[in-house]
């Protein structure tokens, strides 16, 4: 995973100005020939690969399948033509015309740097630069690779280039699929999955455009979207994750925050994954702060050999009045840890994947709303949880913590989906993990004798809510000084509607059904009891064999024990007055 540039040096950097006289100069970012060369030399390989793959299937692989049977494909598609099929094809097409693609580019472009809020000018290049880069890969393909078009009527006047690659097709995935990418990276609201979704079918149906009009066999278009996307690979790991490229402030522009070691005591310290938080957000939160009188925050980065605890600790040693954690779950639940019972008041600004504790508490999920929200209110009293377990390090969770069918959800979600689609990954990996077999498991609370159960699934929780809105343990309150305990154990269909059944009825407030009680004398339970719920203060689960287990959404690896114990008030967080 790469890291952002530390602070310190970024703010040497901003210290320095290019001056030319009495007049200002112009100066180009910082790192643009070096990451200028690295796209350069990539593209470069780019073509090669994609030269290489058209003279081998225009040359030894042409008599093999499944290139054979393209003919036959095109020549299905040509019988298969209507009136209305062939409409759309042509409305298909045009959206990867040359003039289509520079027109909406240009467009967006402008957009983007112009807009009131904006500009995004690392997008803006982005887009720009995706799409004429994989156009001269394009044409030199074309150059290299002759290829004849299909046999067949062709519905379209056959461009003086190559059938390999479809350049239609290519130059619809580095637009349109690039625009996805904007989109996903810079807008807020469930909106943005079904957009961004539209647009990544865009390529798909000007690629099967193309193939029903005659214009390419499979294989070109197939080489189009590839073409396309390694652009899009290409420029988006330069420009949009790597960010080796950062603008020059000009000699008038606002000073810089401050580092921890430039700055007074009794400042702000932001402490932010920059893996979900890019510059306009961080910008963002620096206006916001210091429309609230926090002047010159100091922001600190969280890096993959330390993500957030270092950073929090030297903030509150070094006079923090206020730390700002910018990040997912497991970024909160760092920082929260190391700033347990210290008494300096976080912040929470929501920019990952589940946001679960800012959900929990009310908090708005776009960052600079949320931190508003947190700023306008007041101090507010939440519990922790001190877990350990075998091979566990000994630390705190914000949220919840379990063990069974939600761990292995946790492990089997796709980094990349969980970025992409957010919480909904979640969801996708859960349906693979649905057959996790039944555990067995020793649960003493308190001071209580142990009892056993079995169980698709365990979870000592601190809120209630989980991904997508759904509460599992609507009791648990963050300030109550108690944990809950879930233990789910639906078996067959019936069930798992029973389970479904308890938990709606509890969402709606309803008596305690029950399925809800606490250990019998002899700690056995009922038979068939798809779901139990259980109020403690400490609890200590041992399973007869390993279980995946997670803390607020993370996977921290199998193990058979987790012990948990809340420690009341042992958190500081601003929010909003009208929480409760």
């Amino acid at each position: 995973m790469p890291t952002a540039v530390p602070d310190r040096a970024a703010a040497r950097s901003r210290g320095r100005t290019e001056v030319a006289g009495p007049a200002r100069s112009f100066a180009l970012p910082r790192g643009t020939g070096r990451t200028a060369a690295r796209v350069g030399a990539l593209t470069a390989c780019q073509a090669a690969v994609m030269v290489g793959f058209g003279l081998l299937i225009t040359g030894p692989a042409r008599g093999l399948w499944p290139l054979t049977a393209e003919d036959t494909v095109d020549e299905g598609l040509e019988r298969a033509r209507t009136g209305t099929l062939t409409t759309l094809s042509s409305i298909g097409s045009e959206a990867g015309n040359t003039l289509t693609v520079i027109a909406v580019t240009l467009l967006t472009c402008l957009g983007l740097l112009l807009l009131p809020r904006l500009p995004m000018w690392r997008q803006a290049v982005f887009l720009a630069l995706a799409v004429s880069l994989q156009s001269l890969v394009f044409l030199a393909i074309t150059e290299s690779v002759d290829r004849q078009r299909p046999d067949v009527d062709r519905l379209d006047a056959s461009p003086p280039t190559s059938s390999y690659t479809s350049g239609h097709t290519g130059a619809a995935t580095a637009l349109y699929a690039g625009l996805a990418v904007v989109v996903l990276s810079r807008a807020r609201g469930p909106w943005r999955r079904i957009v961004a979704g539209l647009l990544l079918v865009l390529p798909l149906l000007v690629g099967a455009a193309r193939l029903y009009r005659g214009m390419h066999h499979p294989t070109d278009v197939l080489g189009g979207l590839a073409n396309g996307g390694l652009s899009l690979l290409i420029v988006g790991g330069a420009l949009l994750v790597d960010r080796s490229v950062t603008a020059a402030p000009s000699a008038d522009a606002a000073p810089a925050a401050r580092t921890a070691d430039e700055r007074p005591p009794g400042t702000t310290a932001v402490i932010l994954n920059p893996t979900v938080t890019d510059e306009a957000t961080r910008e963002d939160l620096r206006r916001t702060l210091e429309r609230h009188g926090h002047r010159d925050p100091v922001f600190l980065e969280t890096t993959v050999a330390d993500p957030g605890a270092g950073q929090t600790a030297r903030a509150v040693r070094e006079g923090a009045t206020l730390v700002v954690v910018c990040g997912g779950d497991g970024t909160v639940r760092t920082v929260a840890d190391a700033l347990a019972q210290s008494g300096v008041p976080l912040a929470i600004v929501p920019c990952g994947t589940g946001n679960l504790l800012a959900r929990n508490l009310g908090l708005p999920l776009s960052p600079t709303a949320a931190l508003d929200a947190a700023l306008d209110g007041g101090p507010r009293p939440l519990d922790l949880a001190a877990v350990e377990g075998d091979g566990l390090t000994a630390t705190r969770f914000a949220a919840m913590a379990g063990a069974g069918l939600d761990a292995a959800m946790m492990e089997h979600t796709d980094p990349r989906a969980k970025a992409h689609l957010g919480w909904p990954a979640y969801a996708l990996a859960g349906i693979g993990t649905l057959r996790t077999p039944r555990m067995r498991v020793t649960i003493r609370l308190d001071d209580s004798p142990a009892f056993r159960r079995t169980a698709r699934m365990v979870l000592v929780a601190n809120v209630g809510t989980v991904q997508g809105g759904v509460t599992l343990l609507p009791d648990a309150r963050p300030d109550d000084g108690l944990l809950d305990l879930l233990v789910l154990d639906p078996r067959g269909a019936v069930g798992w509607l029973r389970a479904a059944r308890t938990l709606l009825r509890r969402r709606a407030g309803s008596p305690r059904p029950s399925a809800v009680h606490t250990v019998a004398a002899d700690g056995t339970a009922r038979r068939g009891v798809p779901v139990e719920f259980f109020t403690f203060r400490r609890a200590e689960l041992v399973f007869d064999t390993p279980q995946s287990r997670e803390l607020d959404g993370d996977p921290v690896g199998p193990g058979r024990r987790l012990t948990a114990e809340v420690e009341p008030a042992a958190l500081t967080v601003l929010l909003p007055a009208r929480e409760k």
